[in-house]
């Protein structure tokens, strides 16, 4: 058995490649004092030896996307979602990039090793029974049971004996063990630092995809004034790449590019790819942010001379095309990198200078790079179809559009919806009735889905030339296949009030009002405003007035007049708009949310406060959560969280103002800059604060139970609101995975708390969140929940459906579950 001689100090001039003004700084830097070498006689000294690295089985890294699109996708959906098109390659397709890049481990520079002993080498054999005690039992024990013990061990536990446990948990991988044991240790007032202990127990963690505590003893290391290993580098990033959990690619760029610039390391080729497929392989939405970062990877790649893959420039010319703004000189470049290098281009490379041609109106280039795919020999992709339509619209010939549409349903085995959105789009654009109409009920009898945008497009052309019948009929036509949704009410309530007729629009505004998934807007507002102005109902108009004036919506100018007449016959002086303060139902709404997750930031003298919402981007019941939570908080928000009149897209993060009235709630819900469950938790645990904690922050899993999540709070924190559940008849378990507890609800206590709550739950969300008479029938009685593993997905179970999707929660139970 080993024991841990001294400590080992890496300092940046050793593990930097090459020097650098931040390291010349840091390496003048005093050295950590190191602990006084023992009076023990020491026999024998060895480096520490590791078993070999653990089986690709265990350390696979999974990925969330494929960069991969087959020529035959038709789907332009698909290719926005996915990325580029690529043909399989060594050591880059699939899940082999990231099993490469582990694999490339061995021919890092390894790390340096701690000096060890054997244990039978310590005189005392009190010391020796004691330290092979501790190395059998704290593995067997749980987290709260491993520090209970160590704490018993502190009169005679030096760093030397600590050590030895982290260590030898290590050899037999109990890492989760061996970063208690350390974190205890680090504690102590003897501690001092081993950069060789930390690097090995952080390279660990980090292969096991604990990504979380791999990365608090990276950054251990450098608050040390010392560079992590080129191979804990290596190590952090394929672990955050490897976690399907929302911001962990963004970390593994950082880490990405703090090693090169920080410590001057050199990444081996597949660490390069892998992270930039990770980068292709992120959804549609948020590709164009990524740009960069791609570039400064090619970057990379040409001045390290490594060889430069095909799929590295179709994924860096796919990224340029999906731009706003195209770089055209950039693509030229690249494709002319290609062709120096022997590279052909392949189906996606084409496809995507056919789409940044189309958003340039290029119709020669586009002409062009169309007849190269034709003469490529396979079919052509319906992404081309559908750029070539666009480029078309774009140099006024719109016939020739729907010839290209016509061509790919001949060539095309079957037609995307994309396609018919396209098409329709153009020719309702171009008032092209008769047309629009045929290709509208040709793409219902279709099945294809969604069609609500091709219904919003044909109802604005019937707004536009007052073919409001038509529109009324369409409007019901799209409630047949599709949710209400804000866009297609806006458009028929603004008909109805051009039409004069104001009691049906009165009923779609309250319906709009009245339904979270739906809400108004300052757009809706305006228009019921100038209906009951222009009509004559002015205390109706003064109504909508007080309200828009309260969610400080814009109001037109021309509407202000009228209104300043009114309100000049009916008051003394023209009410101004109400001072800022949330009524009971926001409170309560507010007070849900934070127990769900929502965050407070205060600034340094805490006397303004912002309230930050964010919503997964992956959960149907946060979109339609998201809808109704902006609109709630409208007149709080700051300006960057508010979206146009013409744009609906509400951002999945937003904010309110900074404000002195959000003081209360910060004091109780985040004092001192972290979460905590006030006091008086009891008296303001409301039926709709449950409703908008379990719409936000909790999930219904399979078998009918209820969960609600509380995270990173503290157990005093949550006992505190299971006794105020108690008082409401509310019997629950609470279990903790990482950072999380989660308190559940069974059986007939789950059937009580949907009967306190449903009343408060949006319409839209009734279904996915209700408890099934029947599940609680067959429900027998109380399950074991097992939480005693823990991961650094249930760390980050908050921010993703598929972190919560890890837990396990209920056990069997997590088949079907609705997240949030």
């Amino acid at each position: 058995m080993l024991l841990v001689r001294s400590g080992f100090s890496h300092d940046l001039s050793s593990s930097s490649s090459s020097s650098s003004p931040i390291s010349l700084i840091l390496s003048s830097l005093p050295p950590f004092p190191m602990r006084a070498a023992t009076s023990l006689s020491l026999r024998a000294l060895r480096s520490l030896s590791f078993p070999s690295p653990l089986s690709h089985s265990t350390l696979r890294v999974r990925t969330t996307r494929h960069l991969s699109l087959s020529a035959s996708t038709t789907s332009i959906d698909h290719l926005e979602r996915e990325g580029p098109s690529t043909q399989p390659h060594d050591s880059f397709h699939g899940s082999d990039a990231f099993d490469s890049a582990l694999s490339d481990l061995r021919s890092l520079p390894q790390p340096p090793s701690c000096e060890v002993m054997q244990l039978e080498d310590l005189p005392e054999q009190w010391r020796r029974s004691r330290l092979a005690w501790l190395c059998k039992e704290l593995p067997a024990h749980k987290p709260a049971t491993v520090i209970r013990i160590l704490n018993g061990q502190r009169k005679w536990m030096m760093q030397e004996d600590a050590t030895y446990v982290v260590v030898h948990c290590l050899r037999i991988r109990e890492n989760e063990t061996a970063f208690r044991v350390y974190k205890w240790m680090i504690q102590r007032h003897w501690f001092r630092f081993d950069f060789a202990l930390a690097t090995k127990l952080a390279e660990y963690l980090g292969k096991e995809r604990k990504f979380a505590k791999c990365r608090e003893l990276f950054d251990q290391i450098i608050n040390q004034g010392q560079v992590p290993s080129e191979s804990t580098f290596h190590i952090l990033i394929v672990a955050y790449l490897s976690a399907p959990i929302e911001g962990c690619l963004e970390e593994a760029c950082a880490i990405y590019n703090r090693m090169i610039q920080l410590g001057g390391y050199k990444p081996r080729l597949s660490l390069h790819n892998s992270l930039f497929r990770a980068l292709v392989g992120k959804p549609g939405a948020s590709l164009k942010s990524y740009l960069k970062q791609a570039e400064f990877i090619f970057h990379n790649l040409v001045t390290s001379e490594l060889e430069i893959h095909k799929e590295i420039y179709a994924g860096l010319i796919w990224l340029h095309s999906y731009q706003d703004i195209i770089d055209g000189e950039r693509i030229a470049a690249l494709r002319e990198d290609m062709h120096q290098a022997g590279v052909q281009e392949g189906v996606d490379v084409l496809v995507s200078v056919m789409r940044a041609c189309a958003k340039q109106g290029d119709v020669e280039e586009a002409e062009k790079t169309w007849v190269k795919l034709l003469e490529s020999g396979g079919k052509v992709p319906s992404q081309a179809f559908v750029y070539r339509m666009d480029l078309y619209e774009k140099a006024g010939e719109l016939m020739k559009s729907l010839e290209v549409f016509r061509k790919m349903q001949e060539q095309v085995e079957s037609t995307s919806a994309v396609a018919y959105q396209k098409i329709i789009e153009i020719m309702s654009r171009a008032q092209e009735v008769k047309i629009a109409e045929m290709l509208m009920s040709e793409f219902i009898e279709s099945g294809l889905k969604p069609t609500l945008p091709s219904f919003i497009d044909v109802m604005t052309m019937y707004f536009s030339l007052d073919l409001h019948d038509k529109l009324e009929w369409t409007f019901h036509q799209c409630l047949l296949k599709n949710r209400p949704n804000r866009s297609v009410c806006s458009i028929y309530l603004d008909s109805l009030v051009k039409t004069g007729y104001l009691d049906k629009a009165e009923k779609i505004f309250n319906e709009m009002q009245t339904n979270g998934a739906i809400g108004v807007h300052s757009k809706s507002c305006n228009v019921i405003l100038g209906g009951y102005l222009a009509s004559g109902q002015f205390v109706k108009a003064e109504k909508i007035y007080d309200m828009m004036c309260q969610k400080k919506y814009d109001i037109e100018s021309a509407l202000m007049e009228k209104m300043e007449y009114v309100l000049s016959l009916s008051r003394k002086v023209v009410k101004k708009p109400i001072s800022m303060k949330l009524d009971k139902e926001q409170r309560e709404i507010l007070m849900g949310l934070l127990l769900g997750g929502v965050q407070i930031e205060s600034d340094e003298k805490r006397r303004n406060h912002a309230v930050y919402f964010q919503f997964n981007e992956n959960s149907d019941v946060h979109r339609v959560l998201k809808i109704h939570i902006h609109e709630q908080y409208y007149e709080w928000l700051n300006s960057l969280s508010k979206p146009s009149d013409e744009n609906d897209d509400i951002p999945h993060r937003f904010s309110t103002i900074s404000h002195s009235y959000f003081g209360f709630f910060a004091d109780q819900f985040w004092p001192k800059g972290r979460p905590m469950v006030p006091k008086l938790i009891h008296r303001w645990l409301s039926p709709r604060v449950l409703a908008y904690w379990y719409m936000y922050g909790g999930l219904r899993t399979a078998s009918g139970d209820i969960l609600l999540k509380l995270k990173d709070v503290c157990r005093d924190d949550v006992e505190k609101v299971v006794k105020a559940l108690k008082t409401k008849s509310l019997d629950s378990r609470v279990k903790r995975k990482g950072k999380v507890f989660w308190i559940g609800f069974q059986g007939s206590n789950a059937a009580w708390f949907w009967k306190l709550t449903e009343p408060y739950v949006l319409v839209d969300l009734k279904d996915p969140l209700k408890v099934d008479d029947q599940i609680l029938m067959n429900q027998g009685a109380g399950q074991h929940i097992d939480f005693n593993s823990e991961s650094d997905s249930d760390d980050h179970a908050s921010d993703s459906s598929e972190g919560e999707n890890s837990f396990g929660c209920f056990q069997n139970d997590t088949a079907g579950e609705t997240h949030n």
